[in-house]
Formats: C-alpha cells, structure tokens, sequence
C-alpha cells in the first residue's frame, strides 16, 4: 500500500501541498517537475517499449519541487493567511483542550473563541483555540479572564508551510527537516515530532 504522500513545492522551495503518488506521476508526465530531492519513496512501473522491450518506470521522491504559478508563490507571502478548519487547528494545538490541558480525540473537541463572536470577537486563528466540549461549555459565552479559567497557550496564525505540516500525515522526516527550514524562528510547532 502506497500511505506516504509526497511534499510538493514551487520552484523556489516554498512548501504548497501534498500529494498522492497519481498526482506526482502526473507532474513528471508533464514535464513539471523542475527537482527533486529528499529520499526514493516509490518507483511506479510503466509499460514495456515494444521495440526495446525495456520497461518504463518513474522513481519519486519525497519531496518534488514543481513549476508554479502565480497563485502558487502568493501562499509564501507575509501577508497571506492560510484557511481555518477544525481538524488544522486541533492539530495546531496538538489535540490538547488549551483550557484543562488535556489531550482529546478529535470528536470530543471544539473550537472555542477567546473573545466569543457575540461580544465582537472574530473567527480568526488568532482568536480561537482548540477546547474539550465540557470546558468550551463552562466558559459560554465569556472570556477567559470573565469565566476564571486560565488559556495555556497564546494562539497564532500558521504561515503556509506550517499549514502544509499541519494537514500532514505520516510525515518522514527528510520533509520534516525539509518543512521546518521553512518555519518562522520562533515557531511553537518546531518543537515538535510528526
């Protein structure tokens, strides 16, 4: 079974996404893979040539790097803000409840707002954070300081290869070196294990 996925990046190295080994084919299909580097993950077997009867046969890496658009170089700039969803962001918390400190399944959390919308807080990354249903429930519709309860750890906006590292899985570690080259210093995710 081929479970890992290969770390794709635009020309200059900015991470931008992951992909299945189909995909990667593709890219060396077209003629869109500018590099490659990291280990051989999979060599995928093609046809036989008929008039050579040599097989066709493409080894991919861990980490592609391809010709990019436009689109693609806007994710790298310092403006950009990658989108919220709640499996990105228990990640980013590391499955813990930011509030008791305990870690959860992902069907036992919520995203809680440090500031709730109805008081004018916004659904941004920086103002929501990872909660257990029951502590998300006891803090309603008030702040953290309001509700007496203590928030573990200060929320903050991933760049778009800490993103890229959050939607991973089964990350090997040439990709995480790879990534993390691509981490602000002060990232609180460089600390961690894939």
């Amino acid at each position: 079974m081929l479970e890992h996925r290969i770390l794709r990046t635009d020309i200059s190295g900015m991470p931008l996404e992951w992909v299945g080994f189909e995909e990667a084919v593709r890219y060396y299909y077209l003629g869109q893979v500018a590099y490659a580097c990291g280990s051989t993950l999979y060599r995928v077997r093609g046809g036989y040539n008929s008039a050579t009867g040599r097989r066709s046969f493409v080894d991919l890496n861990s980490i592609i790097a391809t010709e990019g658009t436009r689109q693609a170089s806007l994710k790298g700039r310092p403006g950009y803000t990658p989108p919220l969803n709640n499996p990105t962001l228990f990640r980013r918390d590391a499955h813990l409840c930011l509030y008791c400190g305990r870690r959860f399944r992902t069907s036992d959390l919520s995203r809680d707002h440090v500031t709730p919308v109805s008081r004018g807080g916004a659904n941004t990354w920086n103002n929501v954070v990872t909660a257990c249903k029951r502590c998300n429930n006891q803090k309603s519709d008030r702040t953290p300081e309001a509700a007496g309860m203590e928030l573990l750890a200060v929320p903050f906006t991933p760049t778009h290869a800490e993103y890229v590292y959050l939607q991973g899985r089964r990350i090997l570690a040439d990709q995480m070196e790879f990534l993390k080259s691509h981490f602000p210093r002060r990232s609180p995710l460089r600390v961690r294990e894939p």
